[in-house]
């Protein structure tokens, strides 16, 4: 019989793969995210990733669509709330001033918060509505 963590893993990687594959790189440790974000030069898109519908339905092809778009972020990175859960908390605490949203994009240059999308501004839209929101920030702030 299947364990839990192991059943978990088995569902979550598609929504994993689903923004590796178009060019972000998981931060899954807490380590790992105090290591990239803070020494970040340019821009990042840190895309913190869910399991529920908005993010599979809206939030993914979103970012993926908009990094069609001709300015775009330095670096991408993701974490995956509610599956790695102490990347996330560490990430989250560079988004001062927002609370706690997935899925959720937050905007990044030379290691500082210049924007963030959060859910409520993902749920209640639709596909273009949302690459804009990001395509806007990326003009606004990407070279």
């Amino acid at each position: 019989m299947m364990s839990y963590e192991a059943y978990m893993n088995q569902v979550i990687q598609p929504m994993r793969d689903e923004l590796t594959r178009v060019g972000f790189t998981e931060l899954r440790t807490a380590e790992e995210v105090e290591k990239t974000l803070p020494n970040l030069k340019g821009t990042a898109l840190i895309v913190v990733n869910s399991v529920c519908g908005c993010a599979a339905g809206l939030a993914r092809p979103a970012v993926a669509h908009s990094l069609n778009h001709p300015k775009k972020p330095d670096h991408l990175y993701t974490v995956f709330a509610g599956q790695d859960k102490e990347a996330t908390a560490k990430a989250r605490e560079y988004f001062e001033g927002y609370p706690p949203s997935s899925p959720s994009f937050a905007l990044m240059k030379d290691g500082k918060l210049v924007t963030m999308i959060e859910r409520h501004q993902i749920e209640n839209n639709d596909l273009a509505t949302i690459s804009k929101l990001l395509t806007d920030a990326y003009d606004k702030y990407c070279d």
